[in-house]
């Protein structure tokens, strides 16, 4: 008999084409759009931004900005892709109140009826709780093994069901914990170099005022642009665990139950 399993979210190559489509749009955001003569005096991108033109001074942030601006979009592309596939394999109701329908129907021994219940939810824990209660039935038919084993083939069926369903809660997650850290240090590159402008125009006999405006203002663009990022990823890295982790322990306590119950009605 084969598991069903929760299908969704991007595949490696898919992941990995968002993230390069991400860097081209953010180059381009920064050309285009932050570097747009428009923001800046006399029309002339080499020049100051106007004041108060916000686009203008992150374009002064220089050549790390891009990979900043892809970082957080890398970022909003697979916290989008994390929430639809959640949704999924959440499944139509309330998964409390689904473990809860479970435990009544067995404990009411309609094992045909909780069977039912998990074709009506979805999701992953229904389908790891429906892969369960199809053992369960097999082996309440099967005179061929004594308790132990049907209980054991019952428990073996679980964790198989459970250890397909894992993963794709987990997908793709490696990349928000990626980029939590990254944003940082892209930031941290984009923050060092612009001091080091600003260390070059004070090293001056007469510091050159501009330069120096330049090199602040490029490396606390950066700095602001890297932990927005970070914050982003951290922030939400750990609210998708929360809710794998709640996903994980809906899975352990059906299976508890199903083989609790297997146990008490098996003679």
């Amino acid at each position: 008999m084969s598991n069903k399993k929760t299908s969704g979210g991007f595949s490696s190559l898919v992941a990995s084409i968002a993230i390069v489509i991400a860097l081209i749009i953010g180059i381009c955001v920064y050309l285009f759009i932050f570097g747009d003569p428009s923001h800046f005096v006399n029309g002339d991108n080499t020049l100051e931004p106007l004041d108060g033109d916000y686009l203008g001074i992150i374009y002064k942030g220089g050549i790390i900005v891009p990979f900043l601006v892809a970082v957080n979009l890398i970022v909003i592309i697979f916290s989008v892709e994390r929430f639809i596939t959640m949704a999924k394999t959440k499944g139509r109701g309330n998964i409390n109140n689904f473990v809860l329908k479970i435990k009544s129907l067995l404990d009411e021994r309609d094992v045909q009826g909780a069977i039912a219940e998990c074709d009506k939810q979805r999701g992953s824990v229904a389908n790891v709780v429906r892969a369960g209660l199809e053992k369960y039935s097999h082996m309440q038919t099967n005179s061929d093994l004594d308790k132990e084993q049907k209980v054991e083939s019952i428990k073996k069926e679980l964790e198989e069901a459970t250890a397909l369903e894992l993963p794709m809660l987990s997908k793709n997650l490696v990349v928000l914990s990626t980029c939590s850290s990254i944003g940082v240090l892209i930031g941290l590159i984009g923050t060092v170099l612009g001091m080091i402008k600003s260390f070059s125009a004070m090293s001056k006999g007469t510091p050159d005022t501009a330069m120096l405006a330049t090199g602040i203002s490029e490396a606390l663009i950066n700095t602001f642009l890297g932990i927005l990022a970070s914050t982003l990823a951290i922030v939400l890295y750990n609210m998708f665990s929360t809710k794998i982790d709640q996903m994980t322990y809906s899975m352990d306590e059906a299976s508890f139950t199903i083989v609790q119950n297997f146990t008490a009605t098996e003679k």
